[in-house]
């Protein structure tokens, strides 16, 4: 029997308003039935500070140092902590939630679409698995974080390797749609993710600086050899092919669709309302 194809998109580098606007161009796309279930792979240009769909800016983040650091500065759709998106591949995943063996559940759903990450990892020689949490406290964690810093620890079903979390992702279900993305880390500035959010005290602050190297690991401090960006993208894009079932085709954008795009960039990703919202 012939797998299923989806399409795959490379985008490289783009501003942060265009990437998130992408994400949900590509869902209402194929919510529509215009386009197949999708894998997305992406960079992002400034480096930025993404953060989830429902944290709040003057309360978490301190945006001082965003400016200072010249970052660019987007909410995303999709729930979650602050992300800051440097040295690292993004990816996007987009299907219906009646996709065949799709489970219901959000929780189960990130087993089955991470599988791709985990052998991607896994290509890059890393001894990748699963995260669960195995203890009355981390679970609570999971329910009410105890910092707006998303690799401060792992959540259900995420990726770690020695105990520490290698990628991060959130996921959001509209139209029928699941949207998925996540940061594959190849190195991590952690004095530089630190000082975008705000604590409670400084002590507070210095507690998660020493703990983070402790929960977080970049690909490149796991490897003798550097991994290079090409190398990420060959691994985890046959990761996805295997661990989804599926061949995956090049699809480039046309130019009204790149038009569809922008125009919600303008009005969502790149306009204040949304990104200060709360």
């Amino acid at each position: 029997m012939s797998k299923p194809t989806w399409y795959f998109i490379n985008s490289g580098a783009c501003r942060p308003s265009f990437n998130m606007a992408l994400d949900e161009a590509l869902l209402d796309w194929h919510s529509e039935g215009l386009l197949p279930p999708i894998v997305r792979f992406y960079g992002w240009t400034p480096a930025t500070l993404s953060i989830g769909y429902f944290q709040q800016v003057k309360k978490e983040i301190n945006m001082e140092e965003v400016k200072k650091h010249n970052l660019g500065f987007v909410r995303r759709p999709t729930g979650g902590r602050g992300v800051l998106h440097e040295h690292e591949l993004t990816y996007s995943i987009i299907v219906s939630e009646d996709y065949p063996n799709m489970p219901v559940t959000v929780t189960e759903a990130y087993r089955v679409l991470s599988e791709g990450l985990l052998i991607g990892f896994q290509n890059l020689g890393l001894d990748a698995y699963f995260s669960i949490p195995d203890t009355d406290e981390k679970k609570s964690d999971l329910k009410k974080p105890r910092s707006a810093v998303c690799f401060d620890a792992p959540s259900w079903y995420e990726l770690v390797v020695e105990g520490k979390k290698v990628a991060g992702s959130a996921q959001t279900r509209q139209k029928g749609v699941i949207l998925q993305h996540g940061a594959i880390l190849l190195d991590l500035d952690e004095d530089k993710l630190v000082s975008l959010f705000n604590y409670p005290s400084e002590a507070v602050k210095a507690r998660v600086r020493r703990g983070l190297p402790e929960k977080a690991v970049a690909i490149n401090r796991l490897r003798e050899i550097p991994a290079t960006m090409d190398e990420c993208v060959a691994a985890f894009k046959n990761g996805f092919e295997e661990g989804l079932d599926v061949n995956l085709e090049p699809y480039s954008l046309t130019n009204e669709q790149i038009e569809y795009v922008e125009a919600l960039e303008k009005r969502r990703y790149a306009h204040d309302d949304w990104t200060y919202r709360k």
